[in-house]
């Protein structure tokens, strides 16, 4: 065997895929990598919005963790993506199925990224069921959409703030049920969508409407990076990936393994972790302080910063953890103030530093949003 059909074996067994470019070997944007990681962790964030300058490599990340991400189980030849043993991630006819007493057929697959287009029809995105066949032979035969197919995975919409509110709408809320319901003429059929849902964009062609926008668990701003060793670097790797590709990924595949496998550990000790008392209240004094509206943003707060301690490999919620998250989880969810000049990003952390008590121990709010020390 070549070493580059070994190469394509160790990545996905029996498969020959195209290589994508490796999650760890990109450059900077630290903020969206954490955010897309974290979703990845819990995916009950509720998903990551990702706004910047074009040519940033949204599309490259996303798809790069897509890729990093192991193999899961699932029911072979079902539209859905059904876990096997899961009720809540299983399509009614695998459900009907166990309770007759009859074992599906388990396989193993990618987990599934899905690329929503921007002139993507109601139809196209939901489902739909064909009336003709349900009338004629009275069955209910129902023809999977894009959200079938993203159950269990991931699914990106590229230029959300492009996408029509009523398909964002439909989006979010299957996002946030877990569950999308297609009803036509008197006709329903449900089926699991359980999904991390990623949308990018930038911020020069138009923004989400705010009751949108806080339904995105995250929001990552990322651009364009201005050292110009960085960005040597970043065009030296993609002219070597571009040139060969298998080569490439060989350099970056013990790194990619133990992030997949820190992931998997995430995962599995994510229930387990400690959020204490005292520091879920300062959480809600921040959100409290800052006028956010309703409770989402105590509640991701409180998840990303679970998902970032079990990401770490520890156990306890830590004063850091929600420091670093809680910038991501809020600054979409401020109240735009046109007089204000500070960055929303800055604000949140402003307000974070003063409610924990912790404004001695710093100087300034940076322009990225790091902290200055004194």
């Amino acid at each position: 065997m070549s070493s580059q059909s070994s190469i394509l074996s160790s990545v996905t067994p029996n498969i020959r895929r195209r290589v994508v470019f490796p999650f760890t070997a990109i450059v900077g944007q630290e903020e969206m990598k954490l955010a897309l990681i974290l979703n990845i962790i819990d995916p009950k964030i509720g998903g990551v919005m990702i706004m910047g300058d074009r040519g940033t490599g949204k599309s490259t990340t996303i798809r790069a963790l897509a890729d990093l991400l192991p193999e899961i189980d699932v029911v072979a030849e079902d539209p859905f993506n059904s876990h096997p043993h899961d009720p809540e991630l299983m399509g009614d006819a695998v459900r009907q199925q166990i309770e007759n007493g009859h074992s599906p057929t388990i396989t193993r697959k990618k987990v599934t990224m899905v690329d929503l287009p921007l002139g993507a029809t109601e139809d196209r995105v939901c489902g739909t069921i064909d009336i003709e066949k349900a009338l004629s032979e009275g069955v209910k035969a129902f023809e999977p959409g894009l959200l079938a197919r993203a159950n269990r995975g991931i699914l990106y919409v590229d230029e959300v703030n492009l996408l029509d509110d009523h398909l964002v709408d439909v989006l979010l809320d299957a996002a946030a049920s877990g569950w999308n319901t297609v009803e036509r003429e008197g006709i329903s059929i449900r089926h699991p969508a359980r999904f991390v849902l990623v949308g990018s964009g930038n911020p020069e062609e138009g923004e989400l409407r705010p009751q949108l926008l806080d339904r995105f668990g995250m929001h990552a701003e990322i651009r364009t990076v201005k050292e110009p060793e960085l960005r040597v670097q970043i065009v030296e790797q993609r002219t070597e990936f571009d040139h060969n590709p298998v080569q490439f990924l060989s350099h970056y595949q013990t790194e990619q393994n133990t992030l997949q496998q820190q992931i998997l550990n995430a995962q599995s000790h994510l229930s387990a972790i400690t959020l204490e008392y005292d520091l879920r209240v300062l959480i809600s004094r921040v959100c409290s302080e800052l006028d956010v509206d309703g409770l989402r943003g105590d509640i991701v707060t409180n998840r990303a910063a679970k998902a970032l301690t079990a990401f770490e490999g520890r156990r306890e919620v830590t004063t850091d953890d929600i420091q670093r998250v809680i910038t991501l989880c809020l600054r979409h969810r401020l109240r735009k103030d046109p007089l204000e000049s500070i960055d929303s990003g800055q604000k949140v952390l402003k307000t974070f530093y003063r409610v924990f008590g912790l404004e001695d121990s710093i100087g300034s709010v940076t322009h990225n949003g790091s902290i200055k020390k004194k």
